[in-house]
């Protein structure tokens, strides 16, 4: 199994950008997302009850009462000692990275005052954030750095985080970061009653305010269903990768880069941009070479990766900077790795992508763990609009407005005239009233 090799400009490449492009669409097939209803529907009706049932359901977890999925930390030494060699260091350079991009990040408010009108805009953190870390194909550690730092910079109080439960019980490393980070309202619980859950609550479960965090299918179809009740980062789908390189550059490495996606999903997708097609052929002999060597260490993942690399791997040679520029802004890639001579140049005419890696040294796993900014970028195409979780997404901003009896008098009749156009007659009273007014009435003495 190995890369497709297509013209960007052909009748054919054109048909696989464009079902690059559409793949976003398969993410939230009506059955999933009609299947999800019914379990978010289930616990914002029942509750504790419910959720327990959803629990032994999907995470094959049998409990009395909700309350005793919330997890209980273990001794951080006891974890420590269970951590792979050299975790515990690695965590603490992916923890500095994260806060030193983050931090002082943070908008700020601001106030206006002019003719006896003042104009604030405030900033101020979210109160209880859930935090979603996936725990089915793979255990995420650094999705809670990626997560929880920035909400904790942000001043985000309470943060909550839910993932499977077989995940805390397998995972040294997952109980050591929450424990590292000093996360300590954690629930075993994935999936869309987890989703449901931390929107709704439950008897044991406090709503949040807002959900970040990736996940499958589900949490994302159980996400959609759910904002409005709360806020969330965005509907995410497989991840993937956009690699643009040339014949200056390494095909092993090329290749390692575009498994390292697609072993994260069978969905996901590895696609290479190149302006050769002998170096198109390279990498994709490199791909089929590593995809073996996968497959005869027993990694856990090279079924994922054989199966994305089916289904979306391809290399497609561009005749042109111009065309290979196009393809990128069509797919909007949630990472864009461009490497080679022509990487720089390249660069600022990049504007879809949710985070672009420059130059062949800069592999996009750094950026999974410890480059420093936000693993949790858009997918599936909408990096056109989106973009990465940030300390900004833990805040929200809302204003105060103060007029002086003066100002009131001299912008009463505006308002009033501009709420008559409207047909708004109360509204317009209601500005007209301040011409007549007080300062008693007004609230004021001057």
């Amino acid at each position: 199994m190995t890369l497709r090799i297509l013209d960007a400009g052909s009748a054919r490449g054109e048909r696989w950008i464009e079902r690059l492009h559409a793949r976003g669409g398969a993410v939230l097939d009506k059955k999933t997302l009609l299947a999800a209803a019914r379990i978010v529907a289930a616990v914002r009706k029942g509750g504790d009850r419910a959720l327990v049932e959803q629990v032994a359901r999907f995470d094959g977890v049998m409990v009395e009462n909700a309350s005793e999925l919330r997890f209980v930390a273990n001794d951080p030494a006891a974890d420590r000692a269970l951590l792979p060699l050299g975790f515990a260091a690695a965590l603490e350079t992916a923890i500095a990275a994260v806060e030193r991009f983050h931090r002082d990040r943070a908008p700020r408010g601001y106030a206006i005052e002019e003719d006896g009108i003042t104009l604030e805009q405030v900033i101020s953190p979210l109160a209880r954030v859930g935090v979603y870390v996936p725990g089915g194909r793979a255990i995420y550690p650094s999705t809670v750095v990626m997560t929880v730092v920035p909400a904790r910079l942000a001043g985000v109080r309470e943060i909550v985080v839910a993932t499977p439960p077989s995940a805390l019980a397998d995972s040294a490393a997952l109980r050591y970061t929450l424990a590292r980070l000093g996360v300590d309202e954690v629930w075993g619980m994935g999936g869309a009653h987890a989703i449901a859950a931390l929107a709704h609550g439950t008897e044991s479960v406090r709503a949040v305010d807002k959900i970040v965090g990736p996940g499958n299918a589900w949490v994302t179809a159980a996400k959609t269903l759910v904002s409005g009740a709360v806020a969330i980062d965005g509907v995410a789908g497989p991840t993937e990768v956009v690699i643009v390189a040339d014949e200056t550059c390494d095909p092993r490495w090329i290749a390692a880069d575009l498994l390292a996606q697609a072993e994260h999903d069978p969905r996901a997708a590895a696609v290479l941009v190149t302006f050769d097609r002998e170096f198109a052929r390279a990498v994709a002999a490199e791909v089929a070479r590593q995809l073996e060597a996968l497959a005869k260490e027993g990694a856990p993942t090279a079924e994922n990766a054989r199966l994305a690399i089916d289904r979306f791997g391809s290399a497609l040679v561009a005749a042109s900077d111009e065309e290979a520029v196009a393809v990128v802004e069509r797919i909007a890639p949630e990472h864009l790795q461009l490497a080679g001579a022509r990487a720089e140049a390249l660069s600022p005419r990049i504007r879809n992508a949710g985070a672009v890696f420059l130059g062949a040294a800069t592999s996009e796993v750094f950026g999974d763990y410890l480059a420093g900014p936000s693993h949790v970028l858009p997918t599936c195409g909408t990096a056109r609009f989106a973009s990465a979780l940030g300390v900004e997404d833990f805040l929200r901003r809302f204003h105060r407005v103060r007029f002086s009896r003066d100002a009131a008098r001299q912008n009463a009749e505006a308002a009033a005239v501009l709420a008559d156009a409207e047909g708004l007659r109360a509204h317009a009273a209601a500005a007209r009233c301040r011409l007549e007014g007080s300062a008693e009435s007004a609230g004021e003495t001057a």
